[in-house]
């Protein structure tokens, strides 16, 4: 009976060296992934910045036109709040927002506000048909692209006739402006836009792709002198690159939270799959009841068992349990031997008083032994399963 009570460790017992053992394939292919991803990280971060960024040099980023402009003596700066450019509008900037679709509907017209009277000049590169009209009011932008990318000028504008074909095929465009400039159409419809500030000296361009602007194609058709014409009218050049995380123009009560942001049919549905999950967990449940024993498919050994329940009784701190089992199973032994019937081996007043009879011994002591509180430690629980198989022994001997 102590065996239940204290069980040493067995080979099946999971040690630190077997899980070592086990977890060091994962382990080590989780090390040659994490350090792979730092090497890529620290290989590509010096040039790499993204699209239509003037500081890279991939494909299509646009630090070849800032290297030619810089040549001819116009100063680039980069900015990525609408606060900074805002700010940089003035009459000897050109102001190129490089993806007007990233800005809001707020930030959109707090722009094209700082950008009317400024006396500068202003390019949009490809803005969609909902941003155009917020930045540039009287455009509108047609649903069809062109077809080409490589387009002839077919207008007055000088920096186009001078540039020559050039791959500004993209998004396509209409005005109602009478004085704007119209050039590389595409179906009747231009892809460059020029709409001059009536209040001022400035203008704003809208151009229907950035491929004039791209480090791979600056070198084809007139891309290179079209690009360097349109941003070095000024003697500088602000580069806007906007970003989603620019929230500082956004109006606080705009804001929405996640389920805000869901229409309310999708509520709804999710809450009728909640409803037949449930009634699908209910109609396939069993029903409770009481346990039925099944023959086990093979012989498992007592030892087995025993040493079995009395880890679950050491993980779980059961001591009271383990206290309590080891007790029953005593006095329903001592029972026959004492010559009290089973039906009362564990009545006190049946069995202690035999029990006395038998032994000669103290009462009280016997009642502590075999009815008493549980054990209050794992030392007092081996000390009580000692003391009731010395007492199983002593009642069995002659």
């Amino acid at each position: 009976m102590t065996t239940e009570a204290t069980l040493p460790s067995t080979s099946a017992s999971p040690t630190a060296f077997g899980l070592w053992t086990r977890a060091r394939g994962i382990t080590l292919a989780l090390v040659l992934l994490l350090a792979g991803a730092v090497t890529l990280a620290a290989l590509q971060s010096d040039a790499r910045h993204g699209a239509l960024d003037p500081r890279s040099a991939d494909p299509y980023g646009s630090r070849a036109t800032a290297e030619l402009l810089a040549a001819r003596g116009v100063s680039t700066r980069v900015v990525t709040t609408l606060a900074e450019a805002r700010s940089a509008a003035r009459p000897d900037t050109t102001l190129l927002v490089a993806t007007p679709d990233l800005l809001a509907e707020r930030q959109q017209q707090q722009l094209h506000a700082a950008i009317a009277a400024s006396g500068g000049r202003t390019i949009l590169v490809a803005p969609s048909g909902w941003s155009v009209g917020n930045l540039a009011p009287g455009v509108t932008a047609d649903p069809a692209t062109s077809r080409g990318s490589a387009l002839s000028p077919d207008c007055e504008l000088p920096a186009a006739r001078r540039a020559g074909t050039a791959e500004t095929g993209g998004i396509r465009y209409s005005t109602r402006h009478l004085d704007a400039d119209t050039c590389y159409p595409s179906e009747r419809l231009a892809t460059l836009l020029r709409i001059p500030d009536t209040s001022g000296g400035g203008d704003t361009v809208v151009l229907g792709a950035p491929d004039i602007l791209y480090n791979n194609r600056l070198d084809e058709q007139g891309n290179a002198s079209l690009a360097l014409q349109l941003l070095g009218s000024r003697s500088h050049l602000v580069w806007y690159l906007p970003s989603l995380s620019d929230t500082a123009a956004t109006d606080p009560d705009d804001e929405k939270g996640f389920f805000d942001l869901l229409p309310s049919g999708w509520l709804w549905g999710t809450l009728q799959l909640f409803v037949a999950a449930a009634l699908a967990a209910l109609w396939r449940a069993r029903r409770l009841g009481p346990l039925v024993p099944e023959k086990l498919p093979v012989a498992i050994r007592a030892s087995e068992t025993v040493e079995g329940r009395a880890r679950l009784y050491r993980k779980a701190d059961a001591r009271d349990r383990a206290a309590t089992a080891l007790r029953s199973t005593t006095r329903t032994r001592l029972a026959p031997l004492l010559g009290v019937p089973v039906t009362q081996a564990h009545a006190p007043e049946a069995l202690v008083p035999a029990l006395s009879a038998h032994l000669h011994g103290d009462g009280q002591s016997l009642h502590s032994l075999l009815f008493g509180p549980p054990p209050g430690d794992d030392a007092a629980l081996v000390a009580l399963a000692d003391q009731l198989d010395a007492l199983e022994r002593e009642v069995r001997r002659p």
